[in-house]
Protein backbone atom coordinates (compact mmCIF):
# COMPACT_ATOMS: atom_id res chain seq x y z
CA UNK A 1 0.00 0.00 0.00
CA UNK A 2 0.64 3.87 -0.59
CA UNK A 3 2.09 5.37 2.45
CA UNK A 4 3.46 9.02 2.46
CA UNK A 5 5.24 8.77 -1.14
CA UNK A 6 6.86 4.98 -0.02
CA UNK A 7 5.16 1.92 -1.10
CA UNK A 8 4.80 -0.02 2.92
CA UNK A 9 5.24 -3.90 3.07
CA UNK A 10 2.26 -5.51 4.71
CA UNK A 11 4.58 -8.07 6.14
CA UNK A 12 6.90 -6.20 8.08
CA UNK A 13 6.48 -2.52 8.18
CA UNK A 14 9.74 -2.01 5.96
CA UNK A 15 9.12 0.94 3.56
CA UNK A 16 10.01 0.69 -0.21
CA UNK A 17 11.92 3.01 -2.26
CA UNK A 18 9.14 5.25 -4.72
CA UNK A 19 10.61 6.06 -8.15
CA UNK A 20 13.93 4.94 -9.98
CA UNK A 21 16.18 2.82 -8.51
CA UNK A 22 19.98 4.56 -7.90
CA UNK A 23 22.57 2.79 -10.59
CA UNK A 24 23.98 0.75 -7.71
CA UNK A 25 21.40 -0.82 -6.62
CA UNK A 26 20.28 -1.91 -10.01
CA UNK A 27 23.75 -3.37 -10.74
CA UNK A 28 23.58 -5.31 -7.62
CA UNK A 29 20.17 -6.69 -8.49
CA UNK A 30 21.84 -7.94 -11.87
CA UNK A 31 24.25 -9.54 -9.40
CA UNK A 32 21.79 -11.19 -7.92
CA UNK A 33 20.50 -12.53 -10.85
CA UNK A 34 23.59 -14.05 -11.65
CA UNK A 35 23.24 -17.91 -12.21
CA UNK A 36 19.97 -17.92 -10.92
CA UNK A 37 17.73 -19.72 -13.47
CA UNK A 38 20.35 -22.84 -13.27
CA UNK A 39 19.57 -26.00 -10.57
CA UNK A 40 22.83 -24.79 -8.83
CA UNK A 41 23.52 -20.94 -8.54
CA UNK A 42 26.63 -19.83 -7.62
CA UNK A 43 26.90 -18.60 -3.62
CA UNK A 44 25.42 -15.60 -3.27
CA UNK A 45 27.24 -12.58 -1.27
CA UNK A 46 25.42 -9.57 -0.31
CA UNK A 47 24.00 -8.16 2.92
CA UNK A 48 21.18 -8.14 4.40
CA UNK A 49 20.67 -3.99 4.23
CA UNK A 50 21.68 -4.50 0.54
CA UNK A 51 18.96 -6.97 -0.27
CA UNK A 52 16.93 -5.25 1.38
CA UNK A 53 16.88 -2.17 -0.53
CA UNK A 54 16.74 -3.94 -3.71
CA UNK A 55 13.79 -6.56 -2.88
CA UNK A 56 11.20 -4.38 -4.19
CA UNK A 57 12.79 -3.83 -7.54
CA UNK A 58 13.34 -7.35 -7.96
CA UNK A 59 9.59 -8.16 -7.15
CA UNK A 60 8.59 -5.12 -9.51
CA UNK A 61 10.59 -6.47 -12.50
CA UNK A 62 9.11 -9.92 -11.75
CA UNK A 63 12.21 -11.70 -10.56
CA UNK A 64 11.49 -12.34 -7.04
CA UNK A 65 11.71 -16.19 -7.60
CA UNK A 66 14.72 -15.66 -9.28
CA UNK A 67 16.15 -14.10 -6.08
CA UNK A 68 14.50 -16.50 -3.59
CA UNK A 69 16.23 -19.32 -6.01
CA UNK A 70 19.38 -17.22 -4.87
CA UNK A 71 18.98 -16.47 -1.36
CA UNK A 72 17.41 -19.84 -0.60
CA UNK A 73 21.02 -22.16 0.47
CA UNK A 74 21.94 -18.65 2.06
CA UNK A 75 22.23 -17.26 5.65
CA UNK A 76 19.94 -14.85 4.11
CA UNK A 77 16.83 -16.86 3.50
CA UNK A 78 15.56 -16.80 6.97
CA UNK A 79 15.71 -12.99 6.43
CA UNK A 80 12.33 -10.29 6.32
CA UNK A 81 13.32 -9.63 1.93
CA UNK A 82 13.96 -13.33 1.51
CA UNK A 83 10.56 -14.02 3.10
CA UNK A 84 9.25 -12.05 0.44
CA UNK A 85 10.78 -13.50 -2.64
CA UNK A 86 9.58 -16.74 -1.15
CA UNK A 87 5.88 -15.69 -1.55
CA UNK A 88 6.46 -14.49 -5.53
CA UNK A 89 8.36 -18.08 -6.06
CA UNK A 90 5.13 -19.71 -4.70
CA UNK A 91 2.86 -17.57 -6.69
CA UNK A 92 4.55 -17.98 -9.79
CA UNK A 93 5.19 -21.95 -9.26
CA UNK A 94 1.34 -21.94 -8.96
CA UNK A 95 0.61 -19.76 -11.60
CA UNK A 96 3.19 -22.04 -14.03
CA UNK A 97 0.71 -24.87 -13.19
CA UNK A 98 -2.37 -22.49 -13.98
CA UNK A 99 -1.06 -21.81 -17.44
CA UNK A 100 0.60 -25.10 -18.38
CA UNK A 101 -3.15 -26.67 -18.00
CA UNK A 102 -4.54 -23.71 -19.80
CA UNK A 103 -2.37 -23.95 -22.72
CA UNK A 104 -3.20 -27.89 -23.12
CA UNK A 105 -6.82 -26.38 -23.78
CA UNK A 106 -5.73 -23.52 -26.33
CA UNK A 107 -3.50 -25.53 -28.13
CA UNK A 108 -5.94 -28.10 -28.59
CA UNK A 109 -8.96 -26.51 -29.26
CA UNK A 110 -7.00 -24.93 -32.23
CA UNK A 111 -5.60 -27.75 -33.53
CA UNK A 112 -9.47 -29.00 -33.50
CA UNK A 113 -9.67 -25.77 -35.98
CA UNK A 114 -6.80 -27.04 -37.85
CA UNK A 115 -4.50 -23.99 -36.62
CA UNK A 116 -1.01 -25.15 -35.51
CA UNK A 117 0.32 -22.28 -33.08
CA UNK A 118 3.81 -22.14 -32.56
CA UNK A 119 4.52 -21.19 -28.66
CA UNK A 120 7.57 -18.64 -28.28
CA UNK A 121 9.27 -16.36 -25.39
CA UNK A 122 8.09 -16.89 -21.95
CA UNK A 123 6.23 -19.76 -22.19
CA UNK A 124 8.46 -21.61 -24.26
CA UNK A 125 11.74 -20.82 -22.64
CA UNK A 126 10.35 -21.13 -19.23
CA UNK A 127 10.85 -24.89 -20.00
CA UNK A 128 14.67 -24.77 -19.56
CA UNK A 129 14.58 -22.86 -15.98
CA UNK A 130 15.74 -25.47 -13.31
CA UNK A 131 12.18 -24.83 -12.38
CA UNK A 132 8.91 -23.35 -14.86
CA UNK A 133 7.73 -21.64 -11.90
CA UNK A 134 11.28 -19.47 -11.68
CA UNK A 135 10.22 -17.73 -15.13
CA UNK A 136 6.42 -16.21 -14.47
CA UNK A 137 4.79 -15.01 -17.74
CA UNK A 138 1.15 -13.59 -18.05
CA UNK A 139 -0.11 -14.46 -20.85
CA UNK A 140 0.85 -17.44 -24.01
CA UNK A 141 2.39 -16.10 -26.54
CA UNK A 142 1.36 -17.63 -30.00
CA UNK A 143 1.88 -17.19 -33.50
CA UNK A 144 0.04 -18.28 -36.60
CA UNK A 145 0.57 -18.65 -39.98
CA UNK A 146 -0.56 -15.02 -41.50
CA UNK A 147 -3.42 -16.34 -43.40
CA UNK A 148 -4.75 -18.24 -40.51
CA UNK A 149 -4.55 -14.99 -38.41
CA UNK A 150 -8.55 -14.39 -38.47
CA UNK A 151 -9.78 -17.27 -38.69
CA UNK A 152 -7.99 -18.46 -34.86
CA UNK A 153 -9.00 -15.34 -33.07
CA UNK A 154 -12.82 -16.68 -34.37
CA UNK A 155 -11.85 -19.88 -32.57
CA UNK A 156 -10.74 -18.61 -29.44
CA UNK A 157 -13.00 -15.69 -29.28
CA UNK A 158 -16.02 -18.02 -27.64
CA UNK A 159 -13.03 -19.16 -25.14
CA UNK A 160 -12.25 -15.43 -23.93
CA UNK A 161 -12.08 -15.11 -20.68
CA UNK A 162 -12.11 -18.87 -19.82
CA UNK A 163 -8.37 -19.66 -20.28
CA UNK A 164 -4.86 -17.64 -19.64
CA UNK A 165 -4.86 -14.58 -21.68
CA UNK A 166 -3.31 -15.36 -25.18
CA UNK A 167 -1.26 -12.71 -27.30
CA UNK A 168 -1.47 -13.75 -30.54
CA UNK A 169 0.81 -13.27 -33.61
CA UNK A 170 0.40 -12.76 -37.34
CA UNK A 171 3.45 -14.62 -38.24
CA UNK A 172 6.58 -13.17 -37.51
CA UNK A 173 7.39 -9.38 -37.78
CA UNK A 174 9.90 -8.21 -40.65
CA UNK A 175 12.47 -7.38 -37.92
CA UNK A 176 13.19 -10.89 -37.14
CA UNK A 177 13.90 -11.44 -40.94
CA UNK A 178 12.55 -14.93 -41.27
CA UNK A 179 9.58 -16.26 -43.00
CA UNK A 180 6.70 -18.19 -41.69
CA UNK A 181 7.28 -21.43 -44.08
CA UNK A 182 11.11 -21.43 -43.13
CA UNK A 183 10.77 -21.13 -38.97
CA UNK A 184 7.86 -23.52 -39.05
CA UNK A 185 9.89 -26.07 -41.21
CA UNK A 186 12.90 -25.92 -38.21
CA UNK A 187 10.17 -26.17 -35.13
CA UNK A 188 10.40 -28.64 -33.11
CA UNK A 189 7.87 -30.72 -30.89
CA UNK A 190 8.39 -30.81 -27.15
CA UNK A 191 6.13 -31.83 -24.33
CA UNK A 192 4.55 -28.82 -22.91
CA UNK A 193 1.07 -29.25 -20.54
CA UNK A 194 0.55 -32.35 -21.11
CA UNK A 195 0.45 -32.60 -24.82
CA UNK A 196 3.19 -31.81 -26.92
CA UNK A 197 3.08 -28.43 -27.92
CA UNK A 198 5.45 -26.58 -31.45
CA UNK A 199 8.01 -24.17 -30.30
CA UNK A 200 10.50 -22.43 -32.01
CA UNK A 201 14.27 -24.03 -32.94
CA UNK A 202 16.76 -23.06 -30.38
CA UNK A 203 18.46 -21.14 -33.01
CA UNK A 204 15.48 -19.06 -34.23
CA UNK A 205 13.88 -18.69 -30.85
CA UNK A 206 17.43 -17.18 -29.16
CA UNK A 207 17.35 -14.70 -32.24
CA UNK A 208 13.78 -13.49 -31.75
CA UNK A 209 14.67 -13.33 -27.88
CA UNK A 210 17.37 -10.56 -28.62
CA UNK A 211 15.72 -9.13 -31.32
CA UNK A 212 12.34 -8.58 -29.47
CA UNK A 213 13.77 -7.17 -26.06
CA UNK A 214 16.10 -4.85 -28.10
CA UNK A 215 12.96 -3.91 -29.74
CA UNK A 216 11.56 -2.62 -26.87
CA UNK A 217 14.84 -1.22 -25.27
CA UNK A 218 15.82 -4.55 -23.19
CA UNK A 219 13.23 -3.24 -19.92
CA UNK A 220 13.41 -6.06 -18.13
CA UNK A 221 15.62 -8.08 -16.40
CA UNK A 222 13.95 -11.45 -16.93
CA UNK A 223 14.07 -10.50 -20.75
CA UNK A 224 17.62 -11.00 -20.30
CA UNK A 225 17.71 -13.58 -18.50
CA UNK A 226 15.87 -15.35 -21.02
CA UNK A 227 18.76 -14.86 -23.33
CA UNK A 228 21.38 -16.57 -20.71
CA UNK A 229 18.79 -19.52 -20.86
CA UNK A 230 18.94 -19.41 -24.16
CA UNK A 231 22.52 -19.39 -24.45
CA UNK A 232 23.59 -21.81 -21.60
CA UNK A 233 20.78 -24.39 -22.87
CA UNK A 234 22.22 -24.82 -26.33
CA UNK A 235 23.11 -27.97 -27.80
CA UNK A 236 26.84 -28.94 -28.94
CA UNK A 237 24.47 -28.77 -32.65
CA UNK A 238 24.47 -25.26 -32.39
CA UNK A 239 24.29 -23.57 -35.51
CA UNK A 240 25.51 -20.01 -34.80
CA UNK A 241 25.58 -19.09 -38.51
CA UNK A 242 21.48 -19.85 -38.32
CA UNK A 243 21.17 -17.67 -35.24
CA UNK A 244 23.08 -14.45 -36.87
CA UNK A 245 22.06 -14.38 -40.06
CA UNK A 246 22.71 -13.27 -43.27
CA UNK A 247 22.53 -9.52 -42.45
CA UNK A 248 25.67 -8.33 -41.05
CA UNK A 249 24.07 -5.33 -39.01
CA UNK A 250 21.06 -7.61 -37.71
CA UNK A 251 23.99 -9.84 -36.37
CA UNK A 252 25.73 -7.31 -34.72
CA UNK A 253 22.53 -6.49 -32.86
CA UNK A 254 22.11 -9.74 -31.78
CA UNK A 255 25.64 -10.15 -30.46
CA UNK A 256 25.35 -7.08 -28.53
CA UNK A 257 22.44 -8.65 -26.85
CA UNK A 258 24.35 -11.72 -26.07
CA UNK A 259 27.27 -9.34 -25.20
CA UNK A 260 24.55 -7.51 -22.30
CA UNK A 261 23.82 -11.08 -20.73
CA UNK A 262 27.54 -11.55 -20.81
CA UNK A 263 28.68 -8.32 -19.13
CA UNK A 264 25.20 -7.81 -16.93
CA UNK A 265 24.38 -11.45 -15.96
CA UNK A 266 28.11 -12.94 -16.55
CA UNK A 267 26.71 -15.68 -18.82
CA UNK A 268 30.24 -17.11 -20.12
CA UNK A 269 30.68 -16.44 -24.17
CA UNK A 270 34.29 -17.36 -24.76
CA UNK A 271 34.49 -19.64 -27.82
CA UNK A 272 31.59 -18.75 -29.30
CA UNK A 273 31.59 -16.32 -32.78
CA UNK A 274 30.43 -13.16 -30.89
CA UNK A 275 32.76 -13.37 -27.93
CA UNK A 276 35.09 -10.39 -29.12
CA UNK A 277 31.68 -8.21 -29.79
CA UNK A 278 29.73 -9.76 -26.51
CA UNK A 279 32.90 -8.16 -24.82
CA UNK A 280 33.30 -4.32 -26.31
CA UNK A 281 29.70 -3.18 -26.46
CA UNK A 282 28.97 0.56 -27.31
CA UNK A 283 29.95 2.62 -24.55
CA UNK A 284 26.02 4.11 -24.54
CA UNK A 285 24.54 0.66 -24.16
CA UNK A 286 24.60 -0.86 -20.50
CA UNK A 287 23.96 2.20 -18.86
CA UNK A 288 20.87 3.02 -20.90
CA UNK A 289 20.00 -0.56 -19.90
CA UNK A 290 20.33 -0.31 -16.54
CA UNK A 291 18.57 3.50 -16.69
CA UNK A 292 15.43 1.34 -18.34
CA UNK A 293 15.72 -1.45 -15.33
CA UNK A 294 15.16 1.30 -12.87
CA UNK A 295 12.91 2.93 -14.24
CA UNK A 296 10.98 0.26 -14.69
CA UNK A 297 10.80 -1.00 -10.99
CA UNK A 298 9.74 1.82 -10.18
CA UNK A 299 6.55 1.72 -7.73
CA UNK A 300 5.19 4.51 -9.80
CA UNK A 301 5.96 3.45 -13.06
CA UNK A 302 2.80 3.20 -15.63
CA UNK A 303 2.90 2.42 -19.47
CA UNK A 304 1.16 4.56 -21.22
CA UNK A 305 -2.51 3.03 -21.68
CA UNK A 306 -3.44 3.47 -26.15
CA UNK A 307 -7.06 2.54 -25.13
CA UNK A 308 -7.71 5.53 -22.76
CA UNK A 309 -9.73 8.47 -24.86
CA UNK A 310 -8.59 11.29 -26.90
CA UNK A 311 -9.45 13.87 -24.40
CA UNK A 312 -7.10 12.07 -21.79
CA UNK A 313 -4.33 12.29 -24.12
CA UNK A 314 -4.67 16.11 -24.75
CA UNK A 315 -4.82 16.64 -21.28
CA UNK A 316 -1.66 14.55 -20.29
CA UNK A 317 -0.18 15.32 -23.65
CA UNK A 318 3.23 16.64 -21.68
CA UNK A 319 3.21 13.35 -19.77
CA UNK A 320 2.35 11.04 -22.60
CA UNK A 321 5.30 12.93 -24.56
CA UNK A 322 7.87 11.96 -21.66
CA UNK A 323 6.66 8.30 -21.65
CA UNK A 324 6.90 8.18 -25.31
CA UNK A 325 10.61 9.54 -25.41
CA UNK A 326 12.64 6.45 -26.45
CA UNK A 327 15.75 5.23 -24.65
CA UNK A 328 18.97 5.25 -27.04
CA UNK A 329 18.90 1.01 -27.83
CA UNK A 330 14.77 1.68 -28.85
CA UNK A 331 15.17 4.28 -30.70
CA UNK A 332 18.31 2.25 -32.84
CA UNK A 333 16.55 -0.58 -33.30
CA UNK A 334 13.63 1.07 -34.52
CA UNK A 335 15.53 3.28 -37.23
CA UNK A 336 17.62 0.24 -38.42
CA UNK A 337 21.00 2.27 -37.20
CA UNK A 338 24.09 0.42 -36.27
CA UNK A 339 25.29 -0.09 -32.66
CA UNK A 340 28.01 2.55 -32.69
CA UNK A 341 29.48 5.38 -30.41
CA UNK A 342 28.30 8.11 -32.16
CA UNK A 343 25.64 9.98 -30.23
CA UNK A 344 22.35 8.95 -29.88
CA UNK A 345 20.16 11.82 -29.23
CA UNK A 346 20.11 11.97 -33.12
CA UNK A 347 18.56 8.67 -33.53
CA UNK A 348 15.84 9.53 -30.55
CA UNK A 349 14.64 12.74 -31.64
CA UNK A 350 13.61 11.05 -35.49
CA UNK A 351 12.16 8.19 -33.47
CA UNK A 352 10.02 9.96 -31.22
CA UNK A 353 8.73 12.67 -33.57
CA UNK A 354 7.67 9.19 -35.53
CA UNK A 355 6.22 7.41 -32.27
CA UNK A 356 4.26 10.59 -31.11
CA UNK A 357 2.51 10.74 -34.84
CA UNK A 358 1.64 7.58 -34.93
CA UNK A 359 0.42 7.83 -31.48
CA UNK A 360 -1.83 10.63 -32.16
CA UNK A 361 -3.10 9.18 -35.53
CA UNK A 362 -3.70 5.90 -33.42
CA UNK A 363 -6.00 8.16 -30.81
CA UNK A 364 -7.71 9.76 -32.95
CA UNK A 365 -8.93 7.18 -34.96
CA UNK A 366 -9.83 5.25 -32.13
CA UNK A 367 -7.52 2.50 -32.87
CA UNK A 368 -7.69 -0.57 -30.46
CA UNK A 369 -5.15 -3.12 -30.19
CA UNK A 370 -5.91 -6.52 -31.90
CA UNK A 371 -4.21 -9.86 -31.05
CA UNK A 372 -4.37 -9.90 -27.50
CA UNK A 373 -7.56 -12.11 -26.01
CA UNK A 374 -8.39 -11.97 -22.44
Amino acid sequence: MIDGGRVRSARDGTADPVGPLPEPDVRLMASVLVGAWRPTPPPLEVSADALRRITAGLLRAKVGALGWWRVRHSPLRTSAAASRLRDAYHNHGFQAVLHGRNLTRVVTRLRAGDVEPLLMKGPAIARHYAERGLRPFSDLDLAVRPDQYRRTLEILHDWTGQFSPVDLHRGFAPLYARSWDELYARSQLVPLGGIDVRVLGPEDHLRLLCLHQLKHGAPSPLWLCDVAVALESRSAGFDWDRLLGSDRRRADWIACAIGLAHQLLEVPVDHTPVAARAKRLPRWLVPSVLREWARRAAADYESPDARAPAWQFVAEAPETFREYWPGPLAATIHLGAPFNELPRMPIQTVDAIGRLVRFCVRRFRGWQPEGELR
